[in-house]
């Protein structure tokens, strides 16, 4: 696994050990890059299911000013961490152990906002919409920004959840990705 654009392209990331992560394929990460935009001017970006922390390490490569990294299993944030000592980003991120339901209630309170949120929930634990609508009634979408949720292509995702409305869709393999606005 490898940052695959701007400042630290080209940059080895650090994988989970075992088989309970499923970290993005570069080809996956490549594609929804294109699709948000390959570069941003600044903005918050959450990764609720972070894993090894490659989408928010890639959205901060690209321009993000700070990410929020969230996970339940304290191994695949310990890897978090270590990648983003790795690229000294230590500063721009925060990283926390906790599952999905809980950390968006914990963001919600503290009245913060993100124009990213990337939701990549291991495929035997789909709650995606449950989740978006908690995004939603806790406001935590900047105005403009987007959720990118990555999931098994088996699962159709409504054209609407909350407030949000799909954008975008397009599966590769067995994963699809759907942006919703």
């Amino acid at each position: 696994m490898r940052v695959i654009a701007g400042d630290f392209r080209g940059r080895q990331l650090q994988a989970v050990p075992g088989k309970g992560t499923r970290p993005t394929t570069d080809k996956v990460k490549e594609s929804i890059f294109s699709m948000i935009g390959p570069f941003f001017d600044g903005g918050w970006v959450l990764d609720l299911y972070a894993g090894t922390g490659g989408l928010g390490i890639e959205a901060l490569s690209r321009g993000c000013e700070r990410a929020v990294f969230v996970d339940a299993d304290q191994r695949a944030l310990s890897i978090v961490r270590q990648n983003i000592a790795q690229l000294g980003l230590e500063a721009r991120c925060e990283t926390y152990r906790n599952d999905a339901g809980r950390a968006l209630k914990a963001l919600g309170k503290r009245d913060v906002q993100f124009d990213l949120v990337f939701l990549d929930p291991p495929y035997a634990y789909q709650k995606l919409a449950a989740e978006i609508t908690a995004i939603s009634e806790q406001h935590l979408l900047s105005a403009g920004g987007r959720i990118v949720a990555e999931h098994d292509a088996a699962i159709e995702l409504p054209e609407q959840i909350g407030t949000y409305i799909r954008e975008k869709t397009a599966t590769y393999g067995d994963t699809t990705i759907s942006i919703f606005q």
